[in-house]
């Protein structure tokens, strides 16, 4: 194979996809563009930049140089033909149904999700007019069951927050592309590093860039994904992408930019309009963590395995949900979609409920009690109280969150060190 030819392993891709030196000063990190706006050659140039005619910078709200080389390295990693970065996964969410729906219009869920997702779907979703129906991703035949004729999308997340649930992509996307509706797959907990939804039917990806992508706890970011693979004009089902629009002089997004007309419409209709802009800042510090993705992905699973195990033998431990564990019950399919591990999050029913969930993240010290995952640093949270708190006992128990639930993030220290401060937060009097 010819070098022009060879395509970068996932390594180089983290480091050098969508950078290049500086061409004014030669800066071989990516400078921080920040700016809020930007300089046009003349008035055809800026005629043709609002036209959609040319690529180009206008308003940091819009588009940003550093944004697009964040954007350009996920879709690279992802393997898809475009991205758009936004200011958290929440926006990304909004902006891709925003694009995709209609008032009234339906999209099937799968209930394992964040539980921030499960509240922004059943309460925030129905002020845009958007119904979420309800799917069980231990029993794919529901999402079947759930499609109507008003089903406009299906969503799932490729590892499950916080249950570390695997969910079978492959299965529910050939559902998906039975009832001709795009599947999108939250990848945040997985990243392209432990899963590729694209390679098992996926259209869409999100990601909240704030946990592993970024991957130190220091700035808030989401992203969309393009895969390229979906009919947009089909029956003219999604007439943001499929109908000449009048702010653009009439022109049909599918038609004039074909498989990344999806990652296009997000960003001159969803993101022009909706404004949730990722800062050029977060932008730089969410680059920067991904260069190490690789390595801190595969030590995060390591760690997580080794907690796991130990765990399991605990006697004050009813069980633990960890999908790398042989006995777990989506062992199966963590090896066919994540087969170099099964990332960083689990959780762990204690025996003494509820309870013993507040007084294990009242005494252990190493691991930090906050509202987050992703980080280098080891996480802990009892959901029940805090992330799951807004949600029914039942949709608490069905999203993996019950009463007896401890979510854990399990960070970069040495594997001996977590597992020493788990114990003696187990034990503590």
């Amino acid at each position: 194979m010819a070098d022009a030819e060879r395509i970068p392993g996932f390594n180089t891709l983290a480091i050098h996809a969508g950078a290049k030196p500086d061409p004014t000063t030669g800066a071989r990190a990516t400078p921080i563009y920040q700016t809020t706006s930007f300089v046009f050659d003349d008035v055809d140039h800026a005629a043709s930049l609002f036209g959609l005619q040319a690529f180009g910078n206008i308003y940091t709200r819009i588009g940003n140089p550093t944004n697009a080389v964040l954007e350009e390295r996920v879709a690279a990693l992802e393997g898809g033909t475009a991205g758009l970065a936004v200011a958290s996964g929440h926006a990304a969410q909004v902006v891709v149904m925003q694009t995709l729906l209609m008032p009234g219009d339906e999209f099937v869920a799968s209930k394992k999700l964040y539980g921030g997702s499960i509240n922004q779907f059943n309460h925030a979703f129905k002020s845009f007019g958007w119904q979420v129906v309800w799917a069980d991703p231990d029993d794919i035949s529901s999402f079947e069951k759930a499609i109507t004729p008003k089903t406009k999308a299906i969503f799932i997340e490729s590892i499950a927050n916080p249950g570390g649930v695997i969910t079978d992509i492959e299965a529910v996307s050939k559902i998906a592309r039975k009832a001709g509706v795009p599947l999108i797959v939250d990848n945040t907990l997985a990243t392209p590093y432990l899963c590729k939804p694209f390679n098992y039917g996926a259209d869409i990806i999100v990601h909240s860039l704030t946990k592993f992508l970024g991957g130190h706890g220091n700035s808030i970011g989401g992203m969309i994904v393009d895969g390229g693979t979906f009919n947009w004009s089909r029956e003219g089902r999604y007439p943001m992408l499929s109908e000449p629009r009048p702010e653009y002089s009439g022109i049909v997004l599918h038609e004039t930019f074909g498989n990344f007309a999806f990652a296009i419409a997000c960003r001159v209709l969803g993101l022009r309009d909706l404004g949730p802009a990722l800062s050029p800042f977060n932008a730089f510090l969410i680059l920067t963590g991904i260069e190490t993705l690789p390595l801190r992905m595969q030590r995060h699973s390591d760690n997580a395995l080794a907690v796991a195990e130990w765990l399991s033998k605990r006697p004050e431990v009813a069980w633990v949900s960890y999908a790398g564990l042989p006995g777990d019950k989506y062992n199966a399919l963590a090896k066919k979609y994540t087969p170099k591990g099964s990332g960083a999050v689990m959780t762990v029913g204690l025996k003494g409920g509820y309870d013993a969930g507040v007084k294990l993240v009242s005494n252990v010290q190493l691991f930090s009690h906050l509202a987050n995952i992703g980080d280098t640093r080891s996480l802990i949270i009892h959901p029940a109280s805090t992330t799951h708190k807004q949600l029914s006992d039942a949709q608490k128990v069905q999203a993996g969150a019950g009463p007896d639930v401890v979510r854990l993030s399990i960070g970069l220290e040495d594997k001996e060190d977590i597992i020493a401060d788990l114990e003696q937060g187990l034990t503590a009097k």
